[in-house]
């Protein structure tokens, strides 16, 4: 029995030496996956295409810094290529051009040389205009202030609703005079001109009928003397306030600051000339205009086209002077007349041209 079971034992642990002795199945290797290839799509250049400016020369009368007329449109020109960049719009100028035959053949010659819009800022360089487009197809004319095209489809015409911001200066110079008097220079009966001076004395009559107005027309744009002499008669007469409108007008500003009067402005900011004198100024903004037409004219559309600025689409600004003490019940009286103007209740008479 004691054999039998050695020999069961040795038996055993052979077959456990064998097992123990035989080839290990390898392990499987971990699945690596490898990362998916992703194409990296073409990349196609677009060619550059270099945009030409816009490129714009303006004729005026007088010179760009003449606190009115011209300084007007160089400083709209001015803001709108702040506003594009000068790669967008470029612009030159020819000043002091009071002889219309002058301007005529400055605003040719202009056409001429290829410039895409000649501004003729004057409403004497009309006649010219009408002439010289038909000429030049391809170009585009502006001219103001007024509202006529002439029918022809590259002319733009703008004016400027100048009777709105007259009239509410004529509000204000009614509550400020003392003498009961005012008087106002006028350069030619006609245009925006005329406008200021019809809603100047409009304003005026509305806010006290008692005033005397005393109304001088030089017959002239740019005659300063002229405006100077006028301002001397108007202020012997007894006039306490004074206002006019043109390039000539420093002049006459002249005279109201060695009198130690008040002077309301239009066209261009004046405080800057006579900060102890202006009381406030109507300023165009000719910008509002010179955007539209630059969005036209992207769409190949070269003029046939009018336009006016005014107090609601912020062409025309009132600029009160900080440097005067000008009272609570009278600028309550100018902002309520800017709002009428603007929602309709303030209706503006303008007079019949004699």
């Amino acid at each position: 029995m004691k054999k039998t079971l050695t020999i069961l034992s040795l038996t055993i642990i052979l077959v456990f030496a064998i097992a123990a002795c035989a080839p290990q199945a390898p392990a499987e290797a971990p699945v690596v996956e490898e990362p998916a290839v992703v194409e990296e799509p073409e990349v196609v250049e677009e060619p550059v295409v270099e945009v030409e400016p816009l490129t714009v020369a303006i004729v005026s009368p007088s010179a760009i810094n003449d606190f009115a007329f011209t300084q007007s449109i160089y400083d709209a020109m001015v803001a709108l290529q702040d506003d594009l960049g000068s790669d967008a719009v470029e612009f030159v100028y020819s000043e002091n051009m009071f002889v219309v035959d002058d301007a005529a053949a400055a605003i040719r010659d202009y056409a001429v040389q290829g410039y895409d819009m000649v501004i003729a800022h004057g409403s004497q360089y009309g006649s010219s205009v009408q002439e010289i487009a038909p000429d030049f197809p391809e170009t585009s004319f502006a001219w103001g202030t007024t509202v006529d095209t002439f029918g022809e489809p590259n002319i733009y015409a703008y004016e400027a609703a100048s009777q709105e911001g007259g009239y509410v200066m004529g509000v204000m110079a009614a509550l400020m005079s003392e003498s009961k008097v005012v008087g106002v220079i006028g350069p030619i009966n006609t245009g925006d001109a005329k406008l200021f001076v019809d809603g100047f004395v409009a304003g005026v009559a509305a806010t006290d009928p008692s005033i005397t107005i005393l109304e001088t027309w030089t017959g002239s744009f740019s005659d300063v003397a002229a405006a100077s002499e006028a301002a001397e008669t108007q202020i012997a007469a007894g006039a306490d306030v004074l206002t006019g409108t043109a390039q000539m007008v420093v002049g006459a500003i002249g005279k109201a600051q060695e009198n130690g009067l008040y002077w309301f402005g239009t066209q261009s900011d004046q405080a800057s000339f006579a900060s102890d004198t202006v009381v406030a100024s109507q300023v165009y903004h000719w910008e509002v205009v010179l955007e539209e037409v630059v969005a036209m004219r992207a769409e190949e559309k070269l003029g046939g086209q009018s336009f006016v600025i005014d107090l609601e689409n912020g062409g025309l600004v009132m600029s009160y002077n900080p440097e005067i003490d000008i009272p609570e019940e009278v600028m309550a009286a100018a902002e309520a007349a800017v709002q009428g103007i603007i929602d309709g209740t303030v209706e503006i008479a303008i007079r019949q041209s004699e």
